[in-house]
């Protein structure tokens, strides 16, 4: 299913994607507590939500149909309340620059695509004990891989070759811009 785009966006950002999941691994190896795990939620909820804010406006019901039932950084605040966590004081944020479709759909490469992570870590939180608030990491459940093939599908339906430019350049600054949040 990857190919176009999505694939020109996973060959170019492939040092900022190892060095932000080696960087989450690293995070997640020393929780030990559902308030440490609240913690590091409250990283994602906060880059997620300021890219949400700046992409959805850019996406166009022609860009992505089905924006309105894919998973979201309300997902992580129910998670960090349900482990007794606030959204108070949230870390700062630096989000890409975001004025259009290709920017915007760069970006989601990055949130979406974090999806496909998700099943990893709710086993290594299951392994040490932490199995409340993990909604966000379950994605879509058993739909996770065909809600991914979704999303590549639309980002591919970009064809031309400035606005492909812009979401590889974006996709890069989304994954180095959230490893600043850590």
């Amino acid at each position: 299913m990857e190919n176009a785009l999505s694939a020109a966006i996973k060959e170019n950002t492939t040092p900022e994607h190892q060095q932000l999941e080696q960087l989450v691994i690293s995070h997640l190896k020393q929780i030990r507590s559902d308030a440490d795990y609240a913690q590091l939620l409250r990283n994602f909820y906060a880059y997620f939500s300021a890219v949400e804010a700046v992409c959805v406006p850019n996406i166009s019901i022609t860009g992505l149909i089905d924006l309105s039932s894919r998973r979201d950084s309300s997902f992580i605040a129910r998670d960090i309340t349900e482990l007794g966590g606030n959204l108070d004081n949230l870390p700062a944020v630096v989000v890409p620059e975001i004025n259009n479709l290709a920017q915007a759909m760069g970006a989601m490469y990055v949130i979406e695509g974090s999806v496909l992570g998700g099943p990893y870590i709710v086993k290594m939180l299951a392994r040490l004990g932490i199995v409340n608030g993990v909604s966000f990491f379950s994605g879509y459940g058993a739909a996770t891989g065909e809600r991914w093939k979704e999303f590549v599908t639309a980002l591919n339906s970009l064809s031309d070759p400035l606005a492909q430019q812009q979401a590889i350049f974006t996709a890069k600054e989304t994954f180095a811009n959230f490893q600043k949040v850590f």
